[in-house]
Formats: C-alpha cells, sequence, structure tokens
C-alpha cells in the first residue's frame, strides 16, 4: 500500500480557507480589524477637525483699565478675554483655563498711563505668542504705527488637513495589528493546544503552512482599504489624490512585511504570554515612532535613520505621498525597498526558526 503527498497548491489553499473560517468565528477579530480603525478615525478626525481659527483664552484682572484692555483684546480673533478677579486669574493660569493674565499695575506718576502686567507660564507652548498677540493689539490701540503693512491669509489646501494626514497612518497601523495578531497569536495558540504536534506528522511543509497565514490574510487587503477610505470620504472629505491601484498594492507589500514580522515572532514562543510580550515589543515602539498619530520629525535627528528604516515609517511615508500629494508610486524607491527588505528577511528567518512543538 503506498501513500501519496497531496500537492502542494491544494494543501495550500486548503490551509488558507481554514485561516478564513477561523477568522470569521472571532467576532473580535472583525472588530479590531475593521471596527477599531473607524473609531479611531472619527475621534481623531473630530478633535482635530477645522474649527476656524483656534482662540487663546486670556484673563484680565479687575480694575481699573480693565474693561478698556478686554474691548481692544476682543476685536482679535484669536483672543477670547474676560475680566476677572486676582484670585480667579491665578487659578486660571495655574489649571491652564488661561494662557495669559493681564493687570494694571501702579502708575508711575500722577496721569501717566499705568504699565501692564503680563503673567504666563512659558513652558506651555501658545502662551509666548499669546503674550505678543495681545501686546501688540493694546499697542496698536494706544497709537503705535507699524511700517510695514500686513494682512492675513489661512487655507487650508486639500490633503493637508490632519484628518487627510492620519488616515494613511492609520491604515497602516490597521494592517500591522492584523497581521502581527492574526498570525503571531493562532500559530502560538495552536502551539500551545498541541496542534502544531499532529501536524509535525504530517507531509506538510512548513513554509506553506507559515504561507497560509498570509494569503487567508491578504484577502482582506483591499477591503480594509475600501472600508476606510469610504468611511473617512463620507465622514470627513478623505480624498486620494493618487491612484488607487498605487495604494492597494502599497497595502498588500505592507501587510506581507507586516506578516514577516508577526511570524517570526510565533516561530519558536510556546504560550500566548511570550507571544503577547513579542507582539507588544514589535507594535508599541513602531506606534509611537513610526508617525501614525502624529510626525516622526518630533523626535531627534540622530534617531531619524532608524525611524525611516522601520517598516511602518517606510509604509506611511510612502502612503503619505500617495493619497495626500498625488505622487507616483514609482517615486516612493527607498520606502518600498525597505518594505521588501523586511519582508525577505523576516519571512526567510521565520521559515529556518520556525519549529512545530
Amino acid at each position: 500500500m503506498s501513500t501519496t503527498t497531496p500537492r502542494s497548491g491544494r494543501a495550500l489553499w486548503a490551509l488558507s480557507a481554514v485561516r478564513l473560517k477561523l477568522f470569521f468565528r472571532e467576532p473580535g477579530s472583525m472588530f479590531w480589524t475593521f471596527g477599531f480603525p473607524l473609531l479611531v478615525t472619527v475621534a481623531l478626525g473630530v478633535a482635530f477637525r477645522n474649527q476656524g481659527q483656534a482662540k487663546s483664552p486670556v484673563a484680565i484682572v479687575a480694575g481699573e483699565g480693565a474693561e478698556r484692555i478686554r474691548a481692544a483684546l476682543a476685536a482679535k480673533p484669536g483672543l477670547l478675554a474676560r475680566v476677572v478677579d486676582a484670585a480667579e486669574a491665578t487659578r486660571e493660569l495655574r489649571t491652564g483655563e488661561a494662557v495669559l493674565a493681564i493687570e494694571a499695575g501702579a502708575a508711575p506718576a500722577p496721569g501717566a498711563a499705568p504699565p501692564l502686567v503680563f503673567r504666563y507660564d512659558p513652558s506651555r507652548p501658545e502662551a509666548l505668542a499669546t503674550r505678543r498677540l495681545a501686546d501688540d493689539v493694546l499697542q496698536e490701540r494706544a497709537g503705535r504705527r507699524d511700517l510695514v503693512v500686513t494682512r492675513d491669509e489661512t487655507a487650508v489646501t486639500r490633503g493637508g488637513r490632519y484628518v487627510d494626514w492620519l488616515v494613511p497612518g492609520l491604515l497602516g497601523l490597521q494592517l500591522l495589528n492584523g497581521a502581527m495578531w492574526g498570525a503571531a497569536f493562532n500559530i502560538v495558540n495552536a502551539r500551545q493546544r498541541k496542534l502544531l504536534k499532529r501536524l509535525a506528522a504530517t507531509p506538510m511543509r512548513r513554509g506553506h503552512y507559515l504561507l497560509s497565514y498570509r494569503v487567508s490574510g491578504l484577502v482582506f487587503v483591499p477591503l480594509q482599504v475600501l472600508v476606510l477610505f469610504a468611511f473617512a470620504r463620507v465622514t470627513f472629505g478623505v480624498v486620494i489624490q493618487g491612484s488607487a491601484l498605487a495604494v492597494v498594492g502599497l497595502a498588500f507589500l505592507g501587510s506581507w512585511a507586516f506578516a514577516g514580522l508577526g511570524l517570526l515572532c510565533a516561530a519558536r514562543a510556546q504560550n500566548s504570554e511570550t507571544a503577547n510580550g513579542l507582539i507588544n515589543l514589535v507594535t508599541l515602539p513602531m506606534m509611537v515612532f513610526s508617525g501614525v498619530f502624529f510626525s516622526a520629525s518630533r523626535f531627534p535627528a540622530v534617531l531619524q535613520p532608524v525611524i525611516r528604516a522601520l517598516p511602518l515609517s517606510a509604509f506611511n511615508e510612502a502612503l503619505r505621498h500617495v493619497v495626500n500629494d498625488g505622487a507616483s508610486i514609482f517615486s516612493q524607491g527607498v520606502p518600498i525597498a525597505i518594505l521588501v527588505a523586511w519582508t525577505v528577511v523576516t519571512s526567510v528567518l521565520a521559515v529556518r526558526l520556525f519549529r512545530w512543538v
């Protein structure tokens, strides 16, 4: 009696179909793959929506001339001035309810204008700017004349809003979490339940087993892109300036690169606690450094080469250029090369290091 080895293609597709069925049986997986990014989009999109010019609160200490100061500052769109007593002004400065307090001091001589005292916390980024704005308004009201005539113009270009910048980063975070948790956690869970030990007795190849997680995961990538950008278009008017096919192509590449990290984390981990630690060790630094919620340029220059070499940083950089700037995918050679390098290295290491038990 002879036994035959199943065709490689048939085994791979059968394993991939199993992964898809297991995914749909887990409501939590559906939520973290599709629901959570939409909730984050709504929360941050509303928090940073365009609300016109922001107004800095100014507390004016009650006293002689306080109402005149308030009226002068009230005419400036960027200032929100209120007259309060000295104790209330001190409290508002301490709690951050006001970024600047103004009090008229004692006149140096009879009939002279009293000096103005500006109180503020220099550690607050907006405090110094508010102080300068208030001083300019009051100096102009007192008769100062500027030699250079200026005017303010404000404009928000398409693709230049915070929510436009945010959505590509959320897609990267969505693909990262889906690839990492969908592959690493499930593999380690199967190893912990002794299921991999049974598979080791079959003619299944390690590469096919690991690849099945990627094939099943890639099925959802176009759907993830469609759901997130359609939702962002309807709710906040986010528009893809470049090629939609380029966005999907980058999403496929990014998901594959992230999955290599997930498979590498699962190669030897023996229990879910170890897997959770490894996944968090990989994902949390990238969530902070790779510019998902704020620009990575905030970090010191010495860290920038390392940050740009991270796969999530490369994905976010390329996707934002395509989505917001309308750039061609062929102009993103450096970030694409970084993603390809991560894909190849992590995939090869994962297959070599993987153990059934």
